[in-house]
């Protein structure tokens, strides 16, 4: 199975901070969609251990190096339950 972005307004670039499109002046959600989607041209990658679920828990891969900003390729987004 592929994963994909969704065609959502979370990953357009016409919403704005507070849930507003821009381009039809309207509050939306995350499961809104439309015509005029335009695809943010960079997504936020940041994937560390502070925004870790594992981060100073039992399943964390590197206990005794674990630090914000390391990186590795056991990271868990916090709304996971690793």
């Amino acid at each position: 199975m592929a994963i994909r972005l969704g065609n959502s307004c979370s990953n357009c670039e016409n919403l704005t901070a507070s849930n507003q499109c821009k381009l039809h002046d309207v509050h939306v959600t995350a499961g809104y969609t439309c015509d005029s989607f335009s695809m943010k041209a960079e997504l936020k990658n940041d994937r560390n251990c502070a925004n870790c679920a594992r981060f100073h828990g039992p399943t964390c891969a590197n206990p005794q190096k674990a630090a914000p900003e390391m990186l590795c390729s056991h990271w868990a987004p916090h709304n996971n339950l690793a």
